[in-house]
């Protein structure tokens, strides 16, 4: 599915435009993505699940196809949650919405079920990006990446950053169409640096009661997989799966496993 096929429609919501693709009628399917991607990182999700869903899949504050090229305050978790339960009311009418965030859109979506519980039916944690309360700090490679993008050495900075996240040599076996997003939103890492100490507070998770679903990839660096065992012991109406022969990246390394765990997961809820 080429990305120029994805059509693009635009709302706008008090200060800011939300630029999405949507694809199908039904329960409301948002798709939130992370670092350095955009609504194009859902292409193979999309159409699996617009048969039976409205899958809607907007790219952040900040993002392309208006990428912040320098730091700006307005990026941010606590801002991107806002904007998207602003969003969920917009085109869920009010009603909850499945919730899907992928790494640090996973910490997006999480912000977006505890401070909105009321529009969430489902939440879906993929390779959560966030560290856990008093889970210790790790080394950031925001600000190697980010004085490296100072000095325009732009493909050498994404390929330290995409190959921390993932494994090594992930970028070098990276397909074009993915280079070129990551590459539109390079400069929103100058954002990110601000947060590489955010964390959760699992007792505020742990008010959840919506249906969880923790998603991993099989080959995905240990971290995530830690936090999803914190998340998995800690809250309720969890459950969980690993994607076989896949990293981070598991909803592109293997969409066919992805989407069927998805499609399980929702089916076992009924329409409201």
């Amino acid at each position: 599915m080429p990305s120029q096929s994805l059509p693009e429609f635009t709302t706008h919501l008090d200060d800011s435009s939300v630029h999405y693709t949507e694809a199908g009628t039904g329960d409301v399917v948002l798709l939130i993505h992370g670092s350095l991607c955009d609504y194009r990182y859902w292409r193979w999700q999309i159409p699996t699940l617009s048969p039976s869903y409205r899958v809607v899949a907007p790219s952040l504050r900040g993002f392309w196809p208006e990428a912040f090229q320098r730091e700006d305050a307005r990026f941010s978790i606590e801002q991107h949650a806002e904007d998207m339960l602003a969003f969920a009311r917009h085109i869920g009418q009010e009603q909850p919405v499945h919730i899907l965030g992928h790494s640090r859109g996973a910490h997006v979506a999480l912000e977006m079920a505890c401070a909105g519980p009321e529009l969430v039916r489902s939440l879906t944690l993929a390779d959560p990006g966030f560290r856990i309360g008093g889970e210790p700090s790790s080394p950031s490679v925001h600000t190697r990446v980010a004085a490296l993008l100072d000095r325009g050495e732009i493909e050498q900075g994404l390929s330290e950053f995409v190959d921390t996240v993932n494994g090594p040599g992930t970028w070098r076996q990276m397909v074009g169409w993915f280079k070129t997003m990551v590459k539109d939103n390079a400069y929103t890492l100058l954002s990110q640096i601000r947060e590489v100490d955010l964390s959760i507070d699992l007792a505020r998770a742990r008010q959840l009661r919506h249906p969880i679903l923790l998603v991993g990839g099989a080959n995905s660096p240990a971290r995530y997989g830690s936090r999803l065992d914190a998340l998995e012991k800690a809250l309720d109406c969890v459950s969980r799966v690993t994607i076989p022969h896949a990293s981070h990246g598991m909803n592109l390394a293997n969409p066919k496993a992805f989407n069927q765990a998805l499609v399980d997961f929702f089916g076992t809820m009924t329409s409201p």
